[in-house]
């Protein structure tokens, strides 16, 4: 049995990341041109911040907001990871043409076209997870910001599915909660089983 190479968790397909961080690679992919969009409305600080006057008489001009900005050009990592696959594959660069918006929905595409050879033989899958979830999370502090607190991180889920296949999603035990539910298989774990769960991560970890 192999593993994912983007978390770890146990995968008897023999793919380079398991089904739940395809899927959810593949939707922080889809996500990136909307979120992008969202940046660019935040480009300009409040009017409200403006101070001073300009030599006509007229409000002085503002400032880009320089965090906002440097954040959108972390986007550039989606082409540079489309161009590490068409290398990869022995394809000519890709065409990107447009505005900015438009070249990054063009590379999303790319990318979730080249998806099914990534997820099966691509040695790069879990660092392209890696950083377009870092990506995807950057973002989303500020164009989707979760005012929820956070809750803490216990594993694998260790759920095993009729043909035997361990789900492996991320736990996570929300705040104020005592059952830690997995969000890919809805698998209930109270605290009463936390002790085996721990077991069984460790021994699936070390077998694999």
């Amino acid at each position: 049995m192999t593993t994912c190479t983007h978390c770890h968790a146990p995968d008897p397909t023999g793919s380079t990341l398991c089904v739940h961080c395809t899927t959810r690679l593949t939707d922080q992919l889809q996500q990136l041109p909307r979120m992008y969009a969202g940046l660019g409305l935040l480009l300009a600080p409040s009017m409200a911040t403006g101070q001073g006057r300009g030599g006509k008489g007229g409000p002085a001009p503002l400032p880009l907001n320089g965090d906002t900005f440097d954040l959108r050009r972390e986007f550039d990592t989606v082409y540079a990871w489309l161009s590490a696959v068409h290398d990869a594959r022995g394809l000519q660069g890709p065409r990107l043409a447009g505005d900015s918006l438009t070249r990054l929905h063009t590379a999303v595409a790319g990318l979730l076209a080249h998806m099914p050879w990534i997820v099966a033989t691509w040695h790069g899958a879990g660092d392209l997870a890696q950083e377009i979830g870092d990506l995807h999370r950057s973002a989303a502090t500020v164009v989707d910001p979760d005012p929820r607190p956070r809750g803490r991180r216990i594993g694998h889920c260790q759920s095993i599915d009729p043909s035997g296949t361990i789900c492996g999603a991320v736990l996570h035990l929300a705040p104020g909660e005592q059952v830690a539910r997995c969000d890919w298989c809805s698998m209930a774990w109270p605290p009463a089983t936390w002790t085996q769960l721990k077991a069984w991560q460790t021994e699936n970890s070390n077998a694999a």
